[in-house]
């Protein structure tokens, strides 16, 4: 591994981190569970005046859901992802 990818590699990790800060402890516990079987946190939607929206893709990057705060997987959350 060059140079380059160590530093990109550590940059995602640094993302993920802050990401998972946004994050209560029930949608902790979620996200932990759904990591082992590839699912990611990609981003944490932040509407004005509203509740943050945690959003994760399974690992074929195919379907996405949200973290809901109670820490429920919602695979129909009414919106659209951009591709």
């Amino acid at each position: 591994m060059d140079k380059k990818e160590q530093k990109e590699r550590r940059n995602a990790s640094r993302i993920a981190t802050a990401l998972k800060r946004e994050l209560n402890e029930s949608q902790l516990t979620t996200l932990y569970g759904l990591e082992r079987y590839g699912w990611e946190l990609k981003f944490v939607r932040r509407p004005m005046f509203q509740q943050s929206i945690a959003i994760v893709f399974d690992a074929d990057r195919k379907t996405f859901a949200v973290l809901e705060a109670d820490g429920t997987l919602n695979e129909n959350p009414g919106f659209d992802i951009r591709k």
